[in-house]
């Protein structure tokens, strides 16, 4: 017979199946090889794909685009504390997962999961002309942290308006593209809007980036002081999450529900 792991489909970041940001998760006895690991991801055409590895304290955590181990990943950490808690019977009331960005934790809310992740605070720039161009529409302020830019526009509209050319994204030598502004008109009901476009990572659009959120979320909480706001991706799918700033760290309370669960068959 040959070997296989299990596989589970956690769409996160919303509590209605087929929405939100959808990661699998592969929940491992030991450490597959790298190149094994990059093949499952790029066979689960995903936006990523999560593994982890038991631990004294937890667990070990790694997370693969199609293309590209990534460093931090806020959905598929979601996703793999759901399947460690509801499908693996994890009923420890804080699950430490170990990263390339330090311990993460993920907490039980109500009927939701509270991750805690570091802060990550983006520096104001000029806006330049070949940002603009990729994006299609001028924004009126710029920033960046260390992978990525984020343009901040006038209202939700502008921002789900945007058709960013992929091409010229790739070429701004950033890892990722984030725009974003205050909730206006059909958003009004949320602080801030945001999407996010990654295509040297091989996503083209994140659906949900609860990653992106460790800047975003201290920008609009300099911007509209206040600590704990409420945010909208509004990508195709969508989804929510409430952020609560501290000091050093992020706070995300999201939902997630499985939509799929089988085995890999490894050769």
């Amino acid at each position: 017979m040959p070997k296989t792991i299990p596989c589970f489909q956690v769409d996160a970041f919303t509590r209605s199946p087929f929405a939100g940001n959808p990661a699998a998760v592969c929940p491992l006895d030991k450490w597959l090889d790298d190149s094994l690991m990059q093949a499952i991801a790029a066979e689960n055409a995903l936006s990523e794909t999560a593994f982890f590895v038991r631990s004294e304290d937890g667990y070990e955590l790694r997370w693969f685009t199609p293309v590209c181990e990534v460093d931090l990943c806020g959905h598929a950490t979601l996703a793999s504390a759901f399947v460690a808690r509801e499908c693996l019977g994890d009923r420890s009331a804080t699950i430490r997962f170990q990263s390339k960005s330090g311990e993460l934790r993920a907490s039980v809310d109500g009927d939701a999961l509270v991750l805690d992740f570091p802060r990550v605070d983006a520096v104001a720039i000029e806006p330049f002309d070949a940002l603009a161009m990729a994006l299609g529409r001028p924004p009126i302020a710029v920033s960046r942290n260390y992978k990525a830019f984020v343009a901040c526009y006038e209202s939700s509209e502008q921002v789900r308006a945007l058709t960013p050319d992929m091409l010229q994204i790739m070429g701004l030598n950033v890892r990722a593209v984030m725009v974003t502004a205050r909730g206006t008109g059909i958003d009004h009901d949320v602080d801030f809007v945001s999407r996010f476009f990654a295509p040297r990572a091989g996503i083209d659009e994140d659906p949900v980036t609860g990653s992106a959120h460790c800047t975003l979320a201290p920008l609009w909480a300099a911007r509209l002081g206040k600590t704990q706001l409420l945010a909208r991706q509004v990508s195709k799918r969508t989804g929510e999450m409430t952020c609560t700033v501290t000091d050093d760290r992020v706070r995300l309370r999201g939902h997630a529900v499985l939509v799929k669960k089988g085995d890999f068959l490894l050769p």
